[in-house]
């Protein structure tokens, strides 16, 4: 059986080749992100492993099944990038994988917090230059300040363990009541009151119709002034160019995001001798407040062996007729 992983790294490729493959089992391995030119590199393949960037649209997915695709193997929790209404009227199966290391996001997390709050990026700029002065250097403490996290699954709440271990007020918007937390003292409130309390905010949420462009101009105002944003989510919850007014008027104190609206063309790949021609990202860069990292949150080592691991276990239980962590339009 052939096994297509597109938007695929050299850690990929070592994630998945560390683990025994079953008899008959092909992986390959294509750096190229899934789009309706490069499916055609899939023809012939039973399965085919896509992650976050690439697209699974109706276009590609109805090209995908004509050539021979039965199952779509994500390589993300999110699936927000796949068409499900058409996978379903396709008879393509669709899985993903619901967790592998919570923590790895969430310690990306608060190290973006810590990074921005004690300007780490421009102390290591300035001292490698020979600058050791302090001045526009001063942080503020963690403990006490309040924190608020939108979005209390898995990742939510080993970030929100976290914060508290710094003697953080933590305060939580989820549409779902949360009940007890083991060892967590948490308040569930509003998003309003989240929105308008907090020090920082940070977004662990899924990205959805309800949730896309969740911090807006709008919600922007009614965040304390010089307020932290932090962004490890999906690039849409955020309206991106609303930020750049509320970072030049100083109502956003801070920034940090390791997803972008707009990442697809341009995040997993060195651009370095290339004109950036994104503007809004261009303006974000020019802030000495704001860090953005490309994506990277997930990875860490357990991370990537966990994600391969339940990839490939996932498509041995479809092959086993009792397929596991699917995901459909009714989800």
């Amino acid at each position: 059986m052939r096994i297509v992983l597109f938007s695929s790294k050299p850690y990929d490729r070592s994630s998945f080749l560390a683990h025994p493959l079953a008899e008959g089992w092909q992986l390959e391995f294509q750096e190229c992100l899934l789009r309706y030119d490069s499916a055609a590199l899939a023809e012939g393949a039973e399965v085919v492993c896509a992650f976050i960037n690439d697209d699974l649209s109706a276009p590609v997915l109805e090209r995908l099944a004509t050539a021979g695709t039965r199952l779509i193997a994500l390589r993300s929790a999110g699936y927000n990038h796949v068409d499900l209404q058409a996978a379903e009227r396709l008879g393509l199966c669709v899985v993903r994988v619901p967790a592998y290391s919570p923590y790895a996001v969430a310690e990306h997390a608060v190290a973006l917090i810590l990074a921005l709050n004690r300007r780490i990026h421009r102390a290591f700029n300035r001292t490698r230059e020979g600058d050791f002065s302090l001045h526009g250097l001063t942080g503020f403490d963690l403990h006490g300040k309040t924190v608020g996290i939108i979005g209390c699954g898995q990742i939510g709440q080993a970030f929100a363990r976290i914060m508290t271990g710094f003697g953080c007020q933590v305060r939580v918007y989820d549409p779902y009541p949360l009940g007890e937390l083991p060892g967590l003292t948490i308040h569930q409130v509003p998003l309003e009151q989240l929105v308008s309390e907090s020090d920082i905010i940070s977004l662990h949420c899924p990205l959805n119709d309800s949730s896309r462009h969740l911090i807006n101009t709008q919600r922007l105002a009614q965040m304390k002034r010089g307020a932290m944003l932090i962004n490890t989510g999906r690039g849409a919850l955020v309206d991106t160019p609303a930020l750049i007014g509320a970072l030049k008027s100083g109502q956003l104190g801070y920034l940090g995001l390791d997803v972008y609206e707009e990442e697809a063309e341009l995040f997993f790949e060195d651009r370095s001798d290339l004109p950036l021609q994104d503007d809004v990202l261009a303006r974000l860069l020019t802030f000495p407040n704001v860090i953005v990292t490309a994506h990277q949150a997930f990875l860490t080592r357990e991370a990537l062996a966990a994600i391969a691991a339940t990839t490939l276990s996932n498509v041995a239980a479809w092959l086993a007729g009792t397929p596991s962590n699917r995901v459909s339009s009714n989800a």
